[in-house]
């Protein structure tokens, strides 16, 4: 279980650290950003909008919402450039209102397939903000394979820097 403070750090963190994987992204080539690693989501572009397609269905599931998945539009580095900022502040807005009892309540959903689970809310913000952990990891070692220098996205530095672009 997590406190409702703690979720508000923990979606804060993630919208900081995605942002500044999409600016590493933006220094790269066209080849650089498509190249396949041979990975599910095959290139960094494409690992970036997996987080971003789970960022956003996610949180229409949260806020009970019709979901949807990625669309060949959403592949594109102009998409998240301008939409993901906009899905994160909604995580963030979302977030500030929930209380304790809210995170230990179930969250009825359907996954894209239409299957229905339930579970505590305070599960789905750490699978949201873990499954954007691990592929923002991933991109981070595509762009070493590539000889970039990957931004610093440990959470130490997010509580160094003083939590950067947290709302209050």
């Amino acid at each position: 279980m997590i406190t409702p403070e703690t979720a508000q750090f923990l979606i804060d963190y993630t919208a900081w650290a995605s942002r500044l994987l999409v600016e590493a992204a933006g220094r790269l080539s066209p080849e650089e950003l498509t190249r396949d690693f041979s990975t599910a989501d095959k290139s960094v572009l494409g690992t970036l909008a997996h987080i971003y397609g789970a960022d956003r269905a996610w949180l229409a599931r949260v806020e009970g919402a019709p979901q949807s998945w990625l669309t060949e539009s959403d592949y594109q580095l102009a998409v998240l450039q301008k939409e993901w900022p906009a899905v994160h502040m909604r995580w963030s807005q979302w977030a500030r209102r929930l209380t304790g009892e809210a995170l230990e309540s179930d969250l009825a959903y359907t996954d894209l397939k239409g299957n229905p689970y339930r579970q505590p809310l305070w599960q789905v913000v750490m699978h949201v903000v873990n499954h954007g952990s691990h592929h923002r990891g991933q991109v981070s070692g595509f762009l070493r394979a590539m000889g970039h220098t990957p931004p610093g996205l440990d959470m130490t530095r997010y509580y160094r820097l003083g939590e950067p672009g947290r709302e209050r």
